[in-house]
């Protein structure tokens, strides 16, 4: 067999794997979107839960680690 034969054997068999790796990509990338758009959803309802438990949209002087707060929440 000839190496110009042997190339092109190669050749075509590689292109059957780069279609392979393509759909995957092409899988991966709707299974993006969709997580995207649940993140988003997410997000969404989570900023509208807050809104209803303080509708002026202030939260007040809440910092992280405070001491006080997670003791009165059990947390410590």
């Amino acid at each position: 067999m000839s190496p110009g034969r042997v190339m092109e054997i190669y050749q075509f068999l590689s292109m059957f794997e780069s279609h392979a790796q393509q759909r995957l990509a092409w899988e991966d990338a709707a299974e993006a979107r969709i997580a995207r758009v649940r993140a988003e959803a997410e997000a969404q309802r989570q900023l509208l839960m807050m809104l209803d438990a303080n509708p002026s949209g202030s939260l007040g002087h809440a910092s992280l680690n405070d001491e006080d707060s997670l003791k009165k929440a059990g947390l410590l």
